[in-house]
C-alpha cells in the first residue's frame, strides 16, 4: 500500500510503501519502504521503537524485484558493498513503482 507525503525540508515528494500483513514477519509491524529524492529507507517497527536503515540515492547500484504469485521481494544494493536493503511482501505494482522512482530520482540527480 503506497502513500505520498511532502518532505518538510525541500517540499519534494516522499512515497511510503507498506508490506502486506499477510506475509512472514510483517503481521504485527509491517515493513515500510520510504522513497525520497535523497534516500531510500527501510523502516521495521518493533514493540518499542523501530529499526531503520537507509541508503543515499546516489549510492544505489541496483534494484532487483523477485515476484511470486501474490507478493514481491525487493532487493536494493548499494555501491559501498554494505548489506542490501531487502523487503518482502509488497504488491507487484508497488515494487515496480519503487524501482521506477529510484531510476527517476537517479536520472534527475545526474542531469
Amino acid at each position: 500500500m503506497a502513500g505520498a507525503a511532502t518532505n518538510a525540508t525541500d517540499s519534494s515528494p516522499v512515497e511510503t510503501f507498506k508490506a502486506s500483513r499477510w506475509t512472514q514477519g510483517n503481521f504485527l509491524f509491517p515493513t515500510r519502504l520510504v522513497i525520497s529524492p535523497q534516500r531510500v529507507s527501510r523502516v521495521k517497527g518493533r514493540l518499542f521503537g523501530s529499526n531503520e536503515e537507509s541508503v543515499a540515492m546516489s549510492k544505489i547500484a541496483s534494484v532487483h524485484i523477485s515476484t511470486g504469485v501474490f507478493w514481491s521481494e525487493i532487493v536494493i544494493e548499494s555501491t559501498g558493498g554494505n548489506d542490501p536493503i531487502t523487503s518482502h511482501g509488497h504488491r507487484k505494482k508497488d515494487a515496480q513503482r519503487i524501482r521506477d522512482l529510484i531510476e527517476t530520482y537517479q536520472a534527475q540527480a545526474r542531469a
